[in-house]
């Protein structure tokens, strides 16, 4: 079986890393400056010439994005007869002499200029510029979204921009960001007919509508194309591909779908190296997906053929392809000479981020955490971890908060309303996988929602880093926690790891109620080692009042620790180095 990625949890814009980015420099400092963007991404190359403007022109016909290390007048007038379209030039950035500005000069969005600013600005501690004016206000653009759009793209990003009235329509709750409270949402389907259109209320002032539908475009609307149709193909060995392309094509119009809303095209697997059916997904820019002939034989399907089932192993190709995944059939089989066609319509799958926000500090929260937080219309977690994050979240965005001990509740919300088609950002601190929300919500989460996981600094790397290098060797992370696990539990794997001799990361250490188990741990320890193995007391790393802490077994007082504090117990064969905790990577035993 061979899948596609899904066009609905793709990014709308590729990172640097997995572009072809082309950089141009002029000067000693801006190659300086060029090769450390190269060192970070595998695809960037500096671009070089007989002269700058020679090396930029080239850079400009050969590449996905343009970082050039110029002066901003000097890149307009070289590039300023070769722009074509914005949604095909490559996006270029322009960094200054002591890189201290990024500025995304062409493409901003939809040629990924303005996240490629923020990337190049991070790694070169560069202030990212971005004038877009609906970034500049924290609006998503209506063409980055990832989805292809067709209308009046400039005159409604104004309206929304202006605060005007504002309907989106949509045939579908679809998982999109954040919008203003000015745009109202209305799940229904779009007239189809232009005289219908013409005395249709939803059709007076702005609009967006989100459809897979032929609707007829005005200049006070904008058109957004979901990936919701499945083609199913079927053929004959050696059809060409102009006879499944115009039948394909054929069968969209007299149904009134629009081929920019095409998810993939899917077929059986005896058909995956079919030329016709693969030039037909090529130039449909969508991939093929292809199934075993027995597990489309198991859908069920209204046209099946008992002489397709003798020649393929299933009594239908297009239809069962097309329902594979379930939807509605809108176009039954149709047929030309050598291929067969069927259309469905996938229902919209919502979208569960699980964000790790780190250990508290802005600045070592991961841009991808920020940019999901920024993609999601729904944002939930505990109260004190969103108050961290409220300045990044896009105007419109629905917070859903709760206190401590919720946590069970805060994932059904999650899930519930990805599951409704939203969508959602789950947060939790340090890495979401790491004693926080992303198991329990994945407990709830089923094939009805696409799940993304984004990683965090936990709370151990923080403190280790804090301490020094205390995770060079062997680790193990442990909860001292009995609320949810019976204690008789842990003590045998605070045993296991005393007796393997692994450095120990203890999370919930102590609390008020809760005041002995970190006393019992440190027992177990000092049972298998040194009585002056190091062990280190962060507090609050990275967040206000943090306060880093290092004694040994025999020292360290259990009072001095408490919920906001993660402990460290060396191994054997740590030790502290010009006042660190070190653990070394190859143990050299000491005697």
């Amino acid at each position: 079986m061979t899948t596609p990625s899904d066009p609905s949890t793709r990014d709308p814009l590729a990172t640097a890393a997995g572009r072809n980015v082309g950089l141009v420099a002029a000067t000693a400092a801006g190659r300086g400056h060029a090769r450390r963007l190269a060192a970070a991404w595998p695809h960037a190359r500096l671009v070089e010439a007989e002269s700058v403007a020679d090396a930029l022109r080239a850079a400009w016909r050969e590449c996905d994005a343009v970082v050039a290390f110029l002066a901003t007048g000097a890149v307009v007038r070289i590039l300023a007869p070769l722009l074509g379209d914005k949604r095909t030039d490559p996006a270029v950035v322009v960094v200054d002499e002591a890189a201290r500005h990024a500025v995304a000069l062409l493409g901003g969005h939809a040629g990924g200029a303005n996240a490629l600013a923020v990337e190049v600005g991070a790694l070169l501690d560069a202030r990212p510029v971005v004038t877009t004016a609906t970034d500049a206000v924290g609006l998503p653009g209506l063409d980055t979204l990832g989805w292809p759009v067709e209308g009046a793209v400039a005159a409604v990003s104004r309206a929304i921009l202006d605060g005007e009235p504002l309907r989106l329509v949509a045939d579908a709750t679809w998982p999109l960001p954040a919008l203003p409270e000015h745009v109202r949402v209305e799940i229904a389907p779009p007239p189809t007919d232009p005289a219908t259109a013409e005395h249709d209320e939803s059709a007076e002032g702005w609009r967006i509508l989100v459809t897979d539908r032929v609707v007829p475009l005005d200049g006070r609307t904008v058109v957004l194309r979901p990936p919701s149709l499945v083609a199913g193909i079927g053929s004959s060995r050696g059809v060409p591909a102009a006879e499944v392309t115009g039948l394909l094509r054929r069968a969209l119009a007299d149904a009134g779908l629009s081929p920019a809303s095409l998810r993939c095209l899917a077929s059986v697997d005896l058909k995956a190296d079919e030329a016709g059916i693969r030039a037909t997904a090529d130039a449909y820019g969508v991939p093929l997906e292809t199934w075993p002939a027995a597990e489309l034989a198991a859908v069920d399907v209204p046209h099946p053929s008992e002489v397709v089932r003798a020649a393929v192993g299933t009594p239908s190709v297009a239809e069962a392809a097309a329902l594979r995944h379930g939807g509605a059939l809108l176009v039954p089989k149709t047929a030309s000479a050598m291929a067969t066609v069927a259309v469905a319509r996938q229902a919209p799958r919502g979208r569960l981020a699980l964000v790790g926000l780190g250990p508290g500090a802005a600045d070592l929260r991961t841009p991808r955490a920020v940019s999901e937080l920024r993609r999601a219309a729904v944002v939930v977690g505990l109260d004190q971890y969103l108050d961290q994050v409220r300045d990044v979240l896009r105007p419109g965005t629905r917070v859903l908060a709760s206190g401590l001990g919720a946590e069970e509740a805060r994932a059904r919300a999650a899930v519930a309303e990805a599951a409704a088609g939203h969508a959602v950002a789950l947060v939790g601190s340090g890495d979401a996988g790491v004693y926080a929300m992303a198991s329990p919500a994945l407990e709830y989460a089923d094939d009805r929602i696409d799940v993304v996981g984004v990683p965090g600094v936990t709370a151990g790397l923080a403190a280790s880093a804090l301490l020094g290098a205390p995770l060079g060797h062997d680790h193990v992370y442990l909860s001292l926690s009995d609320l949810h696990t019976p204690w008789e539990v842990i003590a045998r794997r605070v045993a296991a790891a005393a007796e393997g001799d692994l450095v120990a990361l203890l999370y919930n250490p102590r609390s008020r109620t809760r005041d002995w188990q970190l006393g019992a741990a440190l027992e177990t320890f000092a049972a298998h080692r040194p009585p002056d193995t190091p062990v280190g007391v962060v507090r609050n790393a990275s967040r206000p009042g943090q306060r880093v802490h290092l004694a040994t077994l025999a020292t360290l007082d259990p009072a001095f620790v408490d919920m906001y504090s993660v402990v460290v117990v060396g191994s054997s064969q740590t030790r502290v180095v010009a006042g660190r905790m070190v653990t070394p990577r190859g143990y050299r035993w000491r005697s």
